[in-house]
């Protein structure tokens, strides 16, 4: 890992020295309009045929990508405006996988839960068209957030391999497939989504082969994030520094940073993309507090390992809000680097104080 593996991403007029990239982890809002065009296609009684909800879902990567933009973010993405959900949107693409009916998770909660039934098949690519439509609805980098292979073993019934890790295994070369085609199309910024892993001990080893299959024959210079969400952290750290990415992902701020000593021990070799405003909570942290929680990164990593970022997909906030917490996210990071050129922030060894202290 190189932080020209990062710097590939820094915008030709940036304004500062230093550079915390900024981004999202995927999913975001969809306006209301989307939906009521996707009950209409599914209306038997309506016209709304195949074309009209393709221009619509077309219309709303375009509009949504275009809100990351003004939002300032470096990379961006087009919220996960085609997926419905993160297991499900690939199962319906993956030869092997069939569905049964909605499975009961929590509450009032469903949750369409699909089986591989048979030996898992790449087909048709799953993403490059959605990959070639952001990329040319916009200047900025984009990055490809793919649901990983731990997860769609993990949340799927197996009824044809003889356990869930060789089945991930297998998920993992046709993940790989993808991730060339998608680097074949320009792509140069792919997430590894694996909300799954923190949650069982001892998982990470099957989850670090799975990523030596997802890795193999990628070319350096394209970037490798893994998004790990909610859990325990202390079951997969130090280990997951031996996995082949360039970046980790974590959901931090909605635990209020508690986890965050579990990575100041070993020292954190790889990027860290920290988690500053909180996904579950309807209410837009103001930039001073993005400030601080941004140099709470700084205790774990240096200014060229810090990518500033989401906790999680925002996907169930209120439009307003996630777009209001992406802004002032991109201003607090600026903010941040403004004072680290100033020398106003000490980040000797890791650790942030005040540079007349």
């Amino acid at each position: 890992m190189t932080n020209e593996n990062k710097d590939q991403f820094r915008p030709a007029d940036h304004a500062n020295d230093h550079f915390l990239l900024t981004t999202v982890v995927g999913s975001y809002p969809k306006p209301k309009w989307l939906n009521r065009a996707k009950d209409l296609y599914e209306d038997e009684d309506s016209d709304f045929d195949e074309d009209n909800w393709q221009e619509a879902k077309d219309d709303a990567a375009r509009l949504i990508t275009a809100e990351h933009e003004r939002a300032g973010l470096d990379v961006v993405v087009d919220g996960e405006m085609r997926r419905n959900e993160m297991v499900e949107f690939f199962a319906h693409r993956i030869e092997g996988y069939e569905f049964n009916g909605p499975v009961k998770v929590w509450g009032h909660n469903y949750f369409d839960k699909p089986s591989v039934v048979s030996e898992v098949e790449y087909d048709d690519s799953w993403l490059v068209d959605e990959y070639e439509f952001t990329a040319d609805a916009t200047d900025r980098p984009v990055k490809v957030p793919i649901t990983g292979p731990y997860t769609l073993a993990n949340w799927s019934f197996n009824e044809a391999y003889e356990d869930d890790d060789e089945l991930t295994l297998e998920l993992a070369d046709l993940v790989n497939e993808e991730i060339e085609k998608l680097v074949d199309a320009g792509a140069r910024y792919i997430q590894i989504d694996e909300p799954a892993l923190a949650t069982t001990p001892d998982d990470h080893a099957i989850v670090g082969e799975a990523l030596e299959h997802i890795v193999a024959d990628i070319p350096e210079e394209v970037r490798i994030g893994l998004h790990v969400c909610y859990g325990d952290y202390s079951r997969i750290y130090p280990e997951i520094l031996e996995f082949p990415v360039d970046e980790f992902d974590l959901e931090l701020a909605n635990g209020d940073y508690e986890q965050l000593d579990v990575f100041k021990d070993p020292e954190f070799s790889k990027d860290l993309a920290l988690g500053v405003t909180d996904a579950h909570v309807a209410e837009v942290e103001s930039v001073e507090q993005i400030e601080e929680n941004i140099k709470k990164g700084l205790e774990v990593v240096p200014p060229e390992q810090l990518v500033v970022s989401p906790d999680c997909g925002v996907k169930l906030l209120p439009r307003d809000v996630a777009y209001g917490k992406m802004a002032n996210m991109v201003q607090a990071a600026r903010n941040v680097e403004e004072a680290l050129d100033e020398g106003d922030i000490d980040v000797e060894r890791g650790a942030p104080t005040p540079a007349d202290d």
